[in-house]
């Protein structure tokens, strides 16, 4: 018998981030802001089976992987160590690694999200007019459905983040609705491809 999938997925766009740039201060006040739904909305998704995927710059370094990244960025000599320790993975999440602003260019991510047997995707994550807008427009590319929660995404500058939203809704044909307004309906699901024990599965709905 085929599995039951989940239809959805939660991106979380570059939130292991270690904010080394100049002028990060602002979009560091704004993440931390955003990061605290943004927890919320991951546990929520966790507890329902909905796939959370952390779609992360790999910050130019080749020789990386994710647990580096994730470990540069929870050091206290980070400055964005706050977000990141409050987002950090679990062992149940998925880790893509990006060299660019989209999620999908040169990585694994469609493929991922297809054996997912996702559809629509929930964004979140930093920046908003950056790498939230060009993932969005890459997945809607791609003929999924894109949900932005607009108080788990944050730029430089609220109107930097008014603009994404804006372009998401009216070009991308998304929703961005506040995190909390966001229903999670678990439902059952035979196990992964492989082997392995039933896990539950979500589907949420913006």
């Amino acid at each position: 018998m085929p599995r039951s999938r989940p239809a959805l997925a939660l991106l979380l766009v570059d939130v292991i981030n270690d904010f080394d740039f100049p002028g990060s201060e602002a979009l560091i006040k704004a993440a931390e802001t955003a990061s605290l739904p943004l927890a919320r909305l991951a546990e929520r998704a966790r507890e329902a089976g909905v796939p959370v995927v952390y779609v992360n710059d790999n910050f130019g370094r080749w020789r990386s992987d994710w647990r580096t990244v994730v470990a540069q960025c929870v050091s206290k000599e980070a400055a964005g160590h706050r977000v990141a320790r409050r987002l950090r993975p679990t062992a149940d999440d998925y880790f893509v690694l990006k060299p660019k602003h989209s999620g999908f260019f040169s990585t694994p991510l469609d493929i991922l999200l297809r054996y997912l047997g996702v559809d629509t995707l929930v964004l979140a994550g930093f920046a908003a007019d950056i790498c939230i807008l060009l993932t969005a427009n890459d997945a809607y590319m791609r003929d999924y459905r894109v949900i932005v929660p607009r108080d788990c995404v944050a730029s430089n500058t609220r109107a930097k983040t008014e603009f994404a939203l804006r372009e998401i809704r009216e070009v991308l044909k998304g929703s961005t609705p506040r995190s909390a307004s966001l229903r999670i309906a678990a439902r059952s699901r035979t196990s992964a491809r492989g082997g392995g024990k039933p896990r539950g599965a979500g589907r949420m709905v913006g």
